[in-house]
């Protein structure tokens, strides 16, 4: 619900992002009765899909999801239960922005530009952490069960949060409409991002695209937050490609509060999203 309700708040593609996402349903035989995609597309495959289904491929090559899913969600339910060499070929695109299928007679790069959502039991049986409902799962199943997911994918997710069971008074309770200003948060925060980039002649459609030397260009710390920064990464050993994540998570959350600069409270939330909770 979550995963869908995000793909809800993304601005409406633009023209660029139409071609790029018509031409790949296209290659794939899916427009059918659509002459052009003009929304972001959300994809959910199976656990047991293929190889070929998710990343690209077959006896006549086409598109994966990873590609259908381009400028849209792609969301990997249960996480850990997709086959672990699919896992690990998600670390191309989600760092390069295009996967690469290899064959005898070539090679085709598909462009997969992609927002990755997954989701994940704590455990097996689900329950590991819950305050009420006592896990069955030894400690062992556990540490297995998580240790699914490698080091390196999880480095490339840039928000890590934990989703504790709701209670039925949430569920039935009347909710505030909050959608329609969040979304329009989003599209402030995507013109900001488009007008910095417009002015410093960078190629680029949002923060995540930014390469490091872009960020070292484009993303401006106060004193107080590049102190901060350089805290954090001393002391928690963030990689190289997660100090450059947090400082576009950290962007992207100054973008939200119409901000010029990064202050150390945009950092501070970047770092608490990226922690996940053991």
């Amino acid at each position: 619900m979550l995963a869908q309700a995000l793909a809800s708040l993304l601005p409406p593609p633009q023209s660029e992002e139409i071609i790029e996402i018509t031409k790949i349903y296209s290659a794939a035989g899916l427009l059918n009765l659509h002459p052009f995609i003009a929304w972001r597309p959300f994809r959910s495959p199976h656990q047991t899909a293929s190889s070929a289904a998710i990343i690209g491929g077959g006896q006549h090559p086409r598109p994966g999801e990873v590609s259908l899913a381009h400028r849209g969600v792609l969301f990997l339910d249960e996480l850990p239960e997709f086959r672990r060499d699919l896992l690990e070929a998600l670390r191309q695109p989600l760092e390069s922005g295009e996967i690469t299928v290899s064959r005898i007679k070539g090679n085709l790069i598909y462009p997969a530009r992609f927002m990755l959502v997954a989701a994940m039991n704590p455990c097996p049986c689900g329950y590991y952490g819950d305050p009420e409902k006592e896990c069955r799962c030894s400690a062992y199943e556990v540490f297995r069960y998580q240790k699914k997911i490698s080091g390196p994918l999880l480095d490339r997710i840039d928000i890590q949060i934990n989703v504790p069971r709701t209670n039925f008074d949430n569920l039935t309770g009347v909710r505030p409409a909050t959608g329609r200003s969040q979304r329009e948060a989003v599209k402030r925060a995507r013109a900001i991002q488009q007008k910095r980039f417009g002015k410093n002649n960078v190629e680029a459609i949002t923060n995540a695209e930014l390469s490091s030397k872009d960020c070292d260009k484009l993303i401006n710390l106060t004193k107080e937050a590049d102190k901060l920064l350089k805290e954090i990464f001393e002391k928690s050993l963030l990689s190289s490609r997660g100090y450059y994540r947090l400082l576009k998570t950290a962007r992207t959350i100054g973008d939200l509060d119409e901000s010029e600069e990064v202050l150390p409270q945009h950092i501070a939330e970047a770092f608490q999203l990226r922690l996940r909770e053991k």
